[in-house]
């Protein structure tokens, strides 16, 4: 595989890469939290009470296809490099928050979420690029940032989707 032909020549870059990559993932993820439950309303003409009885239907798809697509996202991986799947993972996510945010019925947002656990299925991916572009001595570090990156973008997604 090229991304782990020369595992300190494009360290620090990779690394860096990979860190802002679990960041926005899990700032996407994260920033649509507040979001839903309008959304939720809005697309599905229900009250908000009503609304919760979508809301876990709605999560779950995501964490489904998270679940399902973490293996292939791997295998991916493996076969065309990490730093393809990991921008490919990116640009879907875009796609995906174009999708939700031109959704005109609940399917619609059903379809978003579920391409965003497809494309979010993507922390195997970013910790074997770690493993594969650090020595033996900065691993520990490295998994502590991605870490770090993954509760930076968890934490401070819900709030800038609250204040949007």
């Amino acid at each position: 595989m090229s991304d782990s032909a020369s595992p300190r020549k494009h360290g620090k870059n990779a690394f860096f890469f990979v860190i802002v990559t679990v960041a926005l993932d899990m700032l996407a993820f994260g920033l649509i939290i507040p979001v839903i439950p309008a959304l939720i309303r809005e697309l599905a003409h229900v009250t908000s009470e009503q609304a919760t009885l979508w809301l876990g239907p709605l999560a779950a798809t995501y964490a489904v296809m998270n679940f399902l697509f973490g293996p292939v996202m791997g295998a991916l991986s493996d076969k065309f490099g990490r730093r393809p799947v990991l921008l490919a993972s990116i640009s879907t996510l875009a796609i995906d928050f174009l999708i939700m945010g031109f959704a005109h019925n609940i399917w619609i947002l059903f379809l978003g979420r579920a391409l965003s656990g497809i494309s979010g299925a993507t922390y195997s991916t970013a910790n074997a690029y770690i493993a594969d572009v650090t020595t033996t001595g900065d691993r520990g570090r490295a998994f502590g940032m991605i870490g770090a990156a993954f509760g930076f973008g968890f934490v401070f997604g819900p709030v800038i989707g609250g204040f949007l």
